[in-house]
């Protein structure tokens, strides 16, 4: 992804804050260990964010940083085939593998009634299926649609939708899933609106991709987790200061895993009752090693539902 986005700006004030707050030691000393939260084969399994990694360091060291503190994946970039390849070189050799590829399709969404702008959003998830193939990912990451003042919401499900529908043979000929995400683009803002629009595809190679904390702002995660169900095949993990009331929402933002107002032992609840075992990713602002460990102690709590 190009361009001022979400993600660019949680990234931007999470790097700011939360590497601060998380090397302060806000989290209890009594750190929660990997034989607490279950058999590897049981739970989900960690995993980092490509971008959460020092940008200093080589590829072979990144995936090397991010196994010794704890992570079992990674989600990786967009790009292209040649940079898939290097990657895949040093996922290998760290054994540690990518995943999941963090695509997005803000740049030329495919709700744009623009034919032009369709086609270049189409061509862009190939080129990322493509790369994800080359790193061995499962998936790719997609923001299916953009509603604003100009995009019609009907317009945008029924635009986007189509041309969805386009990308289903190569990921089939790939093996490469495209998992749709609910994100703050006016769009999906029910879960039952959300399972509609996946199993409008009649296609397992289009599933969902869950943000916990995306709709912490208006819902509550545990519920779209347990209405959304087997359609989950990845999740995002972040948290979020505020949320839903009779009235509105209350106003927050982001903040550190377990510093919000989710509640993750009934989230961790919802998760184990889907059998939900795969890769949840962190995605927050990135930091050193030091940062990185007090993050995954942080997961660990989670996972074992404290």
């Amino acid at each position: 992804m190009t361009g001022m986005n979400r993600r660019e700006l949680l990234a931007g004030s999470a790097a700011a804050g939360l590497g601060a707050l998380t090397v302060l030691g806000s989290e209890p000393a009594n750190a929660t260990t990997v034989q607490d939260i279950g058999p590897a084969d049981r739970r989900p399994k960690k995993a980092v964010m490509y971008s959460m990694l020092p940008g200093n360091l080589s590829w072979e060291d990144r995936f090397k940083l991010a196994k010794d503190v704890g992570f079992e994946g990674v989600e990786g970039p967009p790009c292209s085939e040649k940079e898939a390849e290097a990657i895949r070189k040093a996922s290998d050799a760290a054994g540690l593998r990518v995943h999941s590829v963090i695509f997005g399709g803000w740049d030329a969404p495919l709700s744009s009634g623009d034919p032009e702008v369709a086609a270049r959003g189409i061509k862009n998830a190939e080129n990322a299926m493509k790369a994800a193939h080359i790193m061995g990912a499962d998936d790719i990451l997609l923001v299916p649609a953009l509603v604003d003042a100009n995009t019609r919401y009907g317009d945008a499900y029924k635009n986007s939708q189509e041309n969805v529908k386009k990308l289903i043979p190569l990921a089939e000929k790939l093996k490469v899933m495209v998992l749709i995400e609910e994100v703050w683009n006016n769009f999906l803002l029910s879960p039952l609106e959300y399972c509609t629009y996946v199993d409008a595809f009649k296609s397992k190679w289009v599933q969902s991709y869950f943000d916990i904390g995306n709709v912490v702002a208006f819902a509550w995660p545990q519920d779209w987790i347990r209405t959304l169900g087997p359609r989950i095949k990845k999740m995002h993990l972040k948290d979020y200061k505020g949320g839903p009331g009779l009235f509105g929402s209350r106003g927050g933002n982001f903040v550190n895993i377990r510093d919000g107002s989710i509640d993750w032992p009934e989230v961790r609840k919802a998760i184990d009752e889907i059998k939900y075992t795969g890769y949840i990713t962190t995605e927050l602002g990135g930091g050193d090693e030091k940062y990185l460990r007090d993050i995954v102690a942080r997961f660990d709590k989670i996972l074992a539902g404290v």
